[in-house]
């Protein structure tokens, strides 16, 4: 009977040797083979993993037991292994080989390649791995070079870690020099980690998905059996709980003793025993062993005690209790679930279970024992709220207990991008499709690297369309659509072949691009070096510079042209433009890209105010810097106009554009004021804000009447305003706050015209919001996008409302439809 480990095949005779007797457990629980003993002929020089063993020389240690291999996950290759690790029987089969006096550890192959991802390599102890670095379906062969990675890094080389001549990676967990089954605490940090590789091949470079190696480990239980006493034909439940890496085979004993296999006797795998019609003869010590491919532990033992039906009073005509309630649970499609729900009751209740959303439950839902549910394969279809019901026998009285179930799907590819050819100054379109729950994410690769969509390049269809315009060598390679959710990755690969014909015009040269003012650029390139007489045209392609998924713009050229005036841009702005010459055979190279500045122009907005006094004879002037759609050029001065609401003589100031607030001072008490705001670049200033109006507080009554809010701040959003403010002077006479806003009309917006707001509630569409005096923010929800508003804020006291703080702006426009 072959044992399948890995990459390599060991071959297990069906009958031991002549001379070799019984196996034993020794040293850690290996079996070692009597005199005369095996020997092991390698086949090390052709290739890891591939060993096969005789009969013939005393050499060979053999761990002999039935294998029971882990499942892959949902949808990995099962050529490739994801973890590695011994067999969950004990005494458990393993191969060791000795060469000049030294212990070979056992290894395991494991191929990285575009695929079903993370794989999970655990090593035991004296166990190895090599890592092969794969192409995989996206080309025949083995790669030219590989480079690999550890958790992001370069990859270090040590004593338990190496390259091989062919590229792949060795690991190993080394021998701890206490001969313990521990992992050495050094190596934990050197050798855990998260691998991945670069396979280069002739058209490109491939990506693998990651490997994640651990140490296999088991920790000390966290949780024993607790002893208990049970009458005859009741339930007993013990539990253990335990953690470790490979996750521990869990096994009971009594009396140190294995449990036989019965109807009675349930273990489920989160380490709870169940003891159905408890007998006499089950009282005595039970105690948990759990067993992985680091170690093995025993807990402490906790007795059952057996009592004689109805001695207990606590149980005589008990009402129902659920004992052990299910608990919510998220496993990955494929694994198995057991739901458990024990009741206890005079007489025994009945258990039955249902789903909460009325939904029958699976014909594949089976149960185990008699009161747990068993999903041997969850799937995403068993995924719903599962309710245990226990009813006390000829009553009405029951009980309920539920929990839910979640079960996630890695993601597997359903639609795989396929290799393409194109000439040069085509077209390229890959499509991917992904299933998965939840739905995963889709992102690309180009030759191994994230990859960077532009003005050519665009991701669309949520992730699961890429395309590529105006074709170049550069765009030559592999491309790899990765699906990731939390429960896993999967990749899928596909290679773009250029195709260059003889013949074809040289890339057109010196192309320059000159600014002619803030929204017009002239573009000039000369003629191909060669075949330049068989040009037919020219195609200008430009795009900005800066920035991610840019619009790539083209314009088609005459033949008997060599500059363009591309007009519509937007000021201040980097753009990059090149140029491709056109014969019958085809397109040229790209040319050597041009960029460009485009001049500033003026601001094609004024900055949102908002005004407040700090005391009678000041005004004090805030804004919010022009965003760059809206500045057209850097902002280097703000001028500031100001008169008395009813006078036509206005006063001006200008401040630096680093500057965001200026007080106005020595004004008169009680007076209204209308004051405007422009900002302006190198190229002058843009169109004034709105005229907006202000009373100074009155001299008289000062103690009563609070000063308006400090340093009014509204952030504009499409739908909505988010006003933020600073208490008054003297905050402690307050009593809290007044908010209003309204809607400014049209005519309103046009002329300017609005009776000045002091002290009081006017004509406001909303308003007073009132608001506790340790508030200092409120948003203003379900506005219009792209209106203009204007929202005060006041403060009062016991006596009176204060004096305003004024803010006046538009909400952000919708988005344009595409």
């Amino acid at each position: 009977m072959p044992i399948d480990w890995g990459g390599g095949v060991i071959k297990q005779h069906s009958t031991l040797p002549s001379g070799c007797g019984s196996w034993g457990r020794l040293r850690r629980g290996r079996g070692r083979c009597c005199s005369p003993k095996p020997v092991a002929r390698s086949g090390l020089g052709e290739g890891a993993g591939n060993h096969l063993l005789s009969w013939t020389c005393p050499a060979l240690v053999l761990r002999m037991g039935r294998v029971s291999p882990r499942p892959h996950p949902p949808g990995a290759d099962p050529g490739s292994v994801h973890e590695v690790s011994r067999a969950s029987s004990s005494p458990q089969p393993s191969a060791e080989w000795v060469r000049g006096g030294l212990l070979l550890p056992q290894e395991t192959t494991v191929e990285l390649r575009c695929g079903v991802g993370p794989l999970q390599v655990i090593l035991g102890p004296e166990q190895a791995a090599v890592l092969n670095c794969s192409l995989g379906a996206a080309a025949t062969g083995p790669p030219t070079r590989v480079t690999w990675s550890k958790d992001g890094d370069t990859l270090l080389e040590h004593d338990h870690l190496h390259l091989l001549p062919n590229g792949s990676l060795w690991l190993s967990q080394p021998l701890a020099p206490n001969g313990s089954d521990e992992a050495v605490p050094e190596a934990v940090g050197v050798i855990e980690g998260s691998y991945s590789c670069l396979a280069h091949g002739p058209l490109g470079v491939l990506a693998s998905q990651a490997a994640v190696v651990k140490l296999a480990t088991l920790a000390d239980f966290s949780l024993h059996p607790e002893s208990q006493t049970v009458e005859e034909n009741g339930t007993a439940r013990f539990e253990c709980h335990i953690e470790g890496l490979p996750a521990p085979i869990i096994s009971w004993e009594k009396d140190q003793v294995t449990l036989p296999e019965e109807p009675r006797l349930i273990t489920l795998p989160n380490g709870v025993l169940q003891i159905l019609d408890v007998q006499e003869n089950d009282a005595g010590p039970y105690r948990c062993v759990a067993t992985n491919s680091a170690s093995q532990r025993f807990s402490q033992e906790a007795l059952l005690s057996v009592a004689h039906r109805g001695s207990l009073a606590s149980t005589r005509g008990q009402d129902v209790v659920i004992v052990a309630a299910p608990e919510n649970t998220t496993v990955v499609s494929g694994q198995s679930v057991v739901m458990e729900c024990v009741a206890s009751a005079d007489p025994t209740p009945f258990v039955s279970w249902v789903r909460q959303d009325g939904k029958p439950i699976s014909t594949d839902v089976i149960v185990l024992g008699r009161t747990n549910l068993l999903i041997a394969s969850a799937q995403p279809r068993h995924s719903g709220v599962y309710v245990c019901r226990a009813n006390k026998p000829r009553t009405r009285d029951f009980a309920t207990a539920a929990a839910e179930l979640r079960v996630l799907a890695a993601p597997a590819i359903t639609q795989a991008p396929e290799a393409l050819s194109r000439t040069r100054a085509s077209t390229a379109r890959f499509v991917c499709r992904a299933s998965g729950e939840p739905q995963p994410a889709l992102r690309w690769l180009h030759n191994g690297a994230p990859l960077r969509p532009n003005g050519r390049v665009k991701v669309q269809g949520g992730g699961g369309s890429l395309v590529i315009t105006q074709i170049g060598l550069q765009d030559a390679g592999y491309y790899q659509c990765v699906a990731e959710n939390i429960a896993g990755m999967a990749c899928a690969a596909a290679s773009l072949a250029v195709v260059v014909r003889e013949g074809l015009p040289s890339a057109p040269t010196r192309v320059t691009a000159t600014p002619l003012s803030s929204s017009a650029v002239l573009v000039a390139w000369e003629r191909p070096e060669l075949h330049s007489e068989q040009i037919i045209g020219f195609s200008l392609h430009y795009q900005k510079a800066r920035g991610m998924d840019n619009v790539e713009y083209q314009f088609a050229v005459n033949n008997d042209t060599t500059e363009l005036q591309v007009r519509d841009l937007e000021p201040n702005t980097d753009y990059e433009f090149y140029v491709v010459a056109y014969s019958q055979l085809g397109a040229s190279r790209t040319s050597t890209p041009a960029l460009v500045h485009t001049l500033d122009d003026v601001p094609s907005a004024a900055p949102q105010l908002s005004l407040s006094s700090p005391n009678p004879s000041d005004i004090r002037v805030a804004w919010l810097p022009l965003p760059p759609s809206l500045s057209n050029g850097q902002v280097v001065k703000y001028k500031i106009e100001y008169g008395l609401g009813k006078e036509d003589q206005i006063f001006s100031t200008e401040v630096r554009g680093n500057e965001t607030q200026l007080t106005l001072n020595s004004l008169q008490p009680n007076k209204v004021y209308r004051v405007r705001i422009s900002a302006g670049t190198a190229a002058g200033f843009g169109a004034p804000s709105q005229w907006m109006q202000h009373r100074t507080p009155s001299m008289h009554n000062q103690s009563h009447v609070p000063f308006a809010p400090a340093e009014l701040k509204v952030q504009a959003r499409m739908e909505s305003l988010v006003v933020s403010w600073q208490p008054p002077p003297h905050p402690t006479q307050i009593s809290g706050y007044k908010l209003y806003w309204r809607e400014v009309g049209a005519e309103e917006e046009a002329n300017g015209n609005r009776p000045p707001g002091g002290r009081g509630d006017q004509a406001w569409d909303v308003g007073p919001i009132r608001l506790k005096k340790k508030v200092k923010q409120y948003e203003l929800t379900q506005l219009v996008p792209g209106r203009l508003y204007e929202v005060k804020l006041v403060a009062f006291n016991k006596h009176e409302d204060g004096y305003a703080a004024v803010w006046k702006g538009k909400t952000e426009k919708a988005p344009a439809p595409d």
